[in-house]
């Protein structure tokens, strides 16, 4: 019957009831009830409740009537009757009247117990969701009627009854199991019956504490969060069909890991969604065959009926039509989703796996397509939620760009297995950088193999993903693979952050900041920066010297650009690619060769477009290469390179000397033309020495001018001249015949190659490796050539031939030096450009005395002629002692010869 149409009757005899009296001779459920000691307490009930006036009035009535006994184990309606009058609050009283009325049907059964399986009776309770706290406001007016509506879309709530072994039950459950007995049989009044039970019956509580109660749905009750919980105890005419335990254990583990976890809220929205329809509530009496029910997310579920199974999608209806006050709930015995709607996405296994923290920030920053596209392939690079709380290790602020470099860093388009991992491979990764000119940043790999203990067994691989390592084994999701990293990955940042951590290039840094191009050098789209170490730097003495003064800036700028490239080249490409130039941001080419070392291995040799022959630097290939940078890469180089618009003078290096006097010296005796590196005048003396000649100038520093008297040397231009020449040293191309002998006092002595070459390789103006040089001085003086000695930790350098003074007057510590990139000529491939040669001492000009001029010859004809005279005075000896010998004959001659 219609609850409209209930009110209507109701309301109907109720004033008519009010217009004719009742007659003497009917029989009411009240009645019925005062004539049972039984039901004293449930009269009580009746009346504290104002019901009585209500069942009088009824035309047709069905009472299922709790004894005495029954209500005193009820507690709620024990402790009612135990109240005051004065401190019921109506709400108290609705409550009660709700469970009452659930005992009551608003028509007389034709007959009970039922005879024909589990019948299903329509109550007058209508359920409604309770006001928390109580409401002192009163309902209407008495007598107390039912109201159409609640929370099961106008219907009223239903309950069963079944007999069972020849006893009545009610409250059963759709098959007829469990229930209430019956305690007494049933009365009869006039159009009404009355049926003693032995127990209360509870009112079905909301969906979501049947859900709670339900033994096979403890899955679901674990993983539901409180808030959808809520939804289902409060969100009236729902039919939901939901699925059992098993239904769950067929889920891949990841998968309900994933439910398990606190992040799953939307998706067990959705779950709950698909397997719950709003509307006209879904019993199984109106389940009929090939009939569809459209759910609160919008698919249709396909019912297929027989006489003895249901199925919901496919799925088989268990438990049926489970009363509760906002709805009706079956079990499934499968989950009623679309195939592959649960398919685990990457970002669920990291929420089971864990990696909550990351995947947080995924969905903050908008990035959660990297890991819920199920076709796309990633190599995920992931830090689980207890390394960061272990290491501290942590991303950049919420909401910001660094956030979001930072998180696509650590996805890598395709699948990359570990038997596909080599180290020092270079893989690009989502970040796309616009100072690569929108392309993809680089993650260097590392893979190493540890000793396995266990004879005969391999050593475990061990691989790093940016320096960070992978912990555990890789975690496989159909297209895509997730690696376990011990720290979050930073993207590298502009040039000069990548190089700040190695002290090594603080040189390099230092020049960049002392001249304008921080910003630049930063800034540089698809560049590949070469950077000399300080070792570099300091290799060259007197030229790194000459490019840090204030005055240099220009020729700084040009060298550090200079060790720019224009292109983005990665170690492997330089090691093993062909020999090939460069374009470098200066302007000029380098060039890359490969070079066999005495190792067995290749040495990637770069040479600058200026400088001088032999000036060459070495690519680091260890530990140092591929230093990556949020516009390229950079690597270390282990010499300082020279572009050709960086020309560098002898007066350059004698300014970084600090040799100003020298300078002023070397104007004075006429020789300007040295120090700006141009060739000698045509009439020079100079100019005859001929073409390809470098020079070098010994430049003392200014605290050994001390000991010199500086004003009287300026005003002899002669001895300055000497002075100045004896300190010039002419580097002479090689002869043709390198095994020719030099020409010991010739104005034109020629260099052997091999010196030549083992000066250029140490940066040298000129060999100090133990050779003698000629000077300017040597034209016109048998005491103008120097030498040059190694003491071990530095070098020496005196006047050839030097003696009888002191020693330090004659030779000098050298201290530092530095080429020339400049030559006044060339002869055929070579190249002199000599340079400055800074040293502690003056080298006085060496005249010896007169005693050492002269005396040795005259020694020497001293000797010659007292040689001479003693050979004489020997043979007058000689000769005299001879005649004066006297004459004897022998003894008896005579008579000898007589006889």
């Amino acid at each position: 019957m219609r609850p409209s149409k209930l009110f209507a009757l109701l309301f109907g005899s109720l004033v008519q009831a009010s217009q004719n009296p009742l007659t003497t001779y009917s029989t009411t459920l009240v009645d019925l009830l005062s004539a049972d000691s039984d039901y004293t307490q449930l009269l009580r009930l009746l009346q504290r409740t104002r019901l009585i006036p209500t069942l009088n009035k009824l035309e047709g009535s069905t009472f299922f009537a709790p004894t005495n006994d029954a209500i005193q184990r009820y507690s709620l309606w024990n402790d009612y009757l135990s109240f005051p009058e004065s401190e019921l609050i109506d709400n108290v009283n609705e409550r009660i009247r709700q469970t009452l009325f659930y005992h009551i049907l608003n028509y007389t059964l034709p007959s009970f117990p039922p005879t024909g399986g589990v019948e299903i009776y329509r109550t007058l309770h209508f359920p409604r969701i309770p006001v928390e706290p109580p409401s002192g406001d009163p309902p209407p007016a008495p007598p107390w009627v039912p109201l159409p509506g609640g929370s099961l879309n106008d219907e009223s709530q239903r309950l069963r009854a079944a007999v069972r072994e020849g006893k009545a039950y009610v409250s059963v459950d759709a098959f007829g199991e469990q229930g209430i007995p019956t305690a007494k049989d049933p009365v009869s009044g006039t159009n009404c019956m009355l049926i003693g039970i032995h127990e209360v019956i509870e009112p079905p509580g909301s969906l979501a504490n049947i859900i709670r109660g339900t033994p096979a749905l403890s899955y679901l009750t674990n993983i539901l969060p409180e808030a959808q919980m809520k939804a289902l105890e409060i969100t009236p005419g729902l039919t939901v069909f939901l699925p059992e335990n098993k239904a769950w254990n067929r889920l891949p583990r990841v998968v309900r890991l994933y439910l398990e976890s606190q992040f799953s809220n939307a998706d067990l929205k959705w779950i709950v969604g698909m397997h719950a329809a709003a509307g006209k509530l879904g019993y199984t009496t109106r389940l009929k065959d090939a009939t569809k029910i459209r759910t609160i997310e919008g698919n249709k579920l396909q019912i297929n009926a027989t006489a003895d199974t249901i199925t919901v999608a496919g799925s088989e209806l268990r438990q049926r039509d489970v009363y509760a006050s906002n709805g009706v709930l079956h079990t499934v015995s499968d989950l009623l989703l679309p195939p592959g709607s649960l398919r685990p996405d990457a970002e669920k296994y990291l929420l089971a796996l864990n990696c909550s923290t990351f995947v947080e920030l995924l969905r903050s920053s908008n990035l959660t397509s990297l890991v819920t596209d199920v076709d796309a392939e990633y190599t995920i690079l992931a830090p689980r939620d207890d390394v960061l709380e272990i290491t501290g290790g942590s991303f950049p602020d919420e909401g910001t760009d660094e956030l979001k470099r930072s998180l696509k860093y650590h996805f890598i388009p395709g699948r990359w297995t570990t038997d596909r991992l080599k180290d020092g491979s270079l893989l690009e990764t989502e970040l796309v950088e616009v100072g690569l000119a929108g392309g993809r940043q680089v993650l260097d790999v590392g893979v190493s193999t540890t000793i396995s203990s266990k004879p005969g067994k391999d050593g475990r691989k061990e691989l790093y993903f940016g320096g960070a390592g992978v912990i555990g084994d890789p975690i496989e999701i159909e297209n895509s693979l997730i690696y376990f990293i011990s720290r979050p990955l930073a993207p590298p940042g502009d040039v000069l952050s990548a190089a700040l951590p190695f002290l090594d290039l603080s040189n390099y840094l230092a020049a960049v900041f002392s001249t304008s191009l921080a910003e630049t050098v930063k800034n540089l789209p698809r560049t590949t920066f070469l950077i000399p170490t300080n070792k570099a730097w300091e290799k060259l003495g007197l030229v790194t010297s000459y490019l840090m003064l204030s005055s240099s800036k220009k020729d700084l700028e040009s060298v550090v650009l200079h060790h720019t490239l224009d292109s983005i080249e990665y170690i492997s490409a330089l090691r093993n690619g062909t020999d090939r130039t460069f374009r470098t941001i200066e302007g000029t080419d380098v060039g890359v060769s490969r070079q066999d070392n005495d190792e067995g291995g290749v040495d990637v040799v770069v040479t600058g477009s200026g400088g001088w022959d032999g000036l060459h630097a070495k690519l680091d290939l260890n530990s140092k290469a591929n230093t990556l940078t949020e516009t390229g890469v950079l690597h270390q180089i282990d010499t300082l390179m020279i572009p050709r618009s960086v020309q560098i003078t002898l007066g350059n290096l004698v300014r970084a000397a600090g040799g100003g006097t020298m300078a002023s010296l070397v104007t004075r005796a006429g020789l300007e033309w040295v120090l700006n590196g141009t060739a000698p005048p045509e009439d020079s003396e100079y100019a005859k020495l001929g073409e390809g000649i470098g020079w070098t100038l010994l430049v003392p520093r200014d605290e050994a001018w001390k000991e010199v008297n500086l004003t009287a040397l300026w005003e002899d231009p002669k001895a300055v001249r000497n002075l100045v020449t004896q300190h010039l040293i002419p580097t002479f191309p090689p002869s043709k015949d390198d095994k020719k002998d030099r020409n010991k006092g010739g104005k034109k002595p020629r260099d052997r190659v091999g010196a030549l070459v083992d000066a250029d390789e140490n940066n040298m103006p000129l060999n100090m490796n133990g050779e003698t040089h000629v000077t300017a001085r040597s034209s016109f003086s048998s005491y103008g050539q120097i030498s040059f000695h190694d003491k071990g930790d530095h070098y020496v350098v005196g006047i050839t031939g030097a003696r009888g003074t002191k020693a330090e007057e004659d030779w000098a510590k050298v201290m530092v030096w530095g080429r020339s990139t400049v030559s006044t000529g060339k002869r055929g491939q070579y190249s002199a450009k000599g340079g400055v040669i800074k040293i502690d001492r003056v080298l006085q000009p060496y005249t010896p005395k007169w005693w050492i001029q002269y005396g040795p010859p005259a020694a020497g004809v001293s000797a010659v002629v007292l040689t001479i005279v003693a050979l004489g005075f020997t043979v007058r000896w000689l000769y005299k002692r001879r005649e004066s010998e006297p004459t004897y004959e022998p003894v008896g001659r005579d008579e000898e010869e007589d006889g």
